[in-house]
């Protein structure tokens, strides 16, 4: 790619659709059984505040149309008649017991909302460290085994009808996971470790998102949770555990070259080079992503080299710098990360 084409590319990106996360997104349409919960409880608040809406508009209207007409010679009225104020007070003391019948409602759905959602079965879950960062997402698979341990970014893929269990810590500032398909939202907090289980019940893609406003580009911090089929989930597993390949082209290998002598090992890791680095997305296997910068872009050759060559006119305030590179030199170097699949 010239140095000239680089702004087009980047305009063109970011104008693109493509350049917002196309997941779904959808409390409403739950995929597992936490969202499916907090669904109900939502439906059940909403057809009682629409009962007691309608009722009171009703009552508005009854009371608005039997109201007493009134000259300006009709003398005032100090006090209701004794039928009039009992019948008022029966009014208000039924009016006030459906409200708490209601309330009770209301509080029983809650209490039992919550203990489904801590009722979900756990055995044979998969185990997820989830760490927030300003503006991305770090994903650690566990494992008991540790030469099984894999780590990646922005994306969590999660096998359908197993659990997941994701223990939640933050780098910087409080962040909130949230991916409305599969479960309610649970805070990132410093220092503090919280955790979240879910299930998804039916293979798709479900968009998270950071749902505590965490600075700058809070909007941008997005993730895609991916349900697979159980053997689909194993293979993509083992092909995470392995270390990137060497680049056969001539072109990406020079790109690694680069890459390994350059600055980007100093915050990048890839699996099976001398890049170890841990304060930023791990890359072993980024051409496997469908989005990079945490969902702000789709992940193709023309916006991965846009955001290497100026990362800040994408999300402005982002820890990763500018590397203005050569044309030659950032084109080797996206053809060698375009390899690591």
């Amino acid at each position: 790619m010239k140095a000239h084409a680089i702004a087009p590319a980047l305009l063109a990106a970011l104008a693109s659709p493509a350049a917002w996360p196309q997941a779904a997104h959808d409390a409403l349409q739950p995929a597992g059984p936490q969202a499916a919960h907090i669904a109900s409880l939502w439906w059940l608040a909403v057809a009682i505040c629409a009962v007691v809406f309608v009722a009171i508009l009703a009552a508005l209207a009854w009371a608005l149309w039997r109201a007493p007409r009134a000259q300006a010679s009709t003398p005032p009225e100090i006090s209701p008649p004794p039928a009039a104020e009992r019948r008022h007070a029966r009014g208000v003391a039924i009016a006030l017991g459906v409200c708490i019948v209601l309330l009770v409602v209301i509080l029983v759905g809650s209490i039992s909302t919550d203990r489904a959602l801590a009722s979900l079965p756990l055995q044979d879950a998969v185990h997820i460290d989830l760490t927030g960062h300003q503006w991305w997402w770090e994903a650690t698979y566990d494992d008991p085994q540790p030469d099984r341990i894999f780590h990646t970014a922005n994306e969590l893929h999660v096998p359908v009808g197993r659990p997941v269990i994701v223990t939640l810590h933050s780098d910087d500032v409080i962040h909130s996971f949230w991916v409305p398909s599969l479960d309610g939202k649970k805070d990132l907090i410093p220092g503090r470790t919280a955790q979240i289980e879910f299930r998804a019940d039916r293979p798709g893609d479900y968009r998270g998102q950071c749902a505590e406003y965490c600075g700058l580009q809070h909007a941008f911090m997005a993730l895609d949770v991916i349900a697979m089929p159980p053997g689909e989930y194993a293979a993509w597993a083992e092909a995470q555990r392995r270390p990137a390949a060497d680049p056969a082209d001539p072109q990406a290998r020079r790109g690694r070259d680069l890459f390994l002598s350059g600055t980007c090992m100093m915050c990048h890791a890839i699996l099976g080079t001398t890049a170890s680095a841990r304060s930023a997305p791990d890359l072993t296997h980024v051409a496997s992503r469908a989005r990079i910068a945490a969902g702000r872009l789709a992940n193709t050759p023309e916006n991965l080299a846009a955001w290497i060559h100026d990362p800040q006119a994408i999300k402005p305030g982002a820890n990763m710098p500018a590397n203005l590179l050569a044309p030659d030199d950032l084109h080797a170097v996206v053809a060698y990360l375009e390899t690591l699949r």
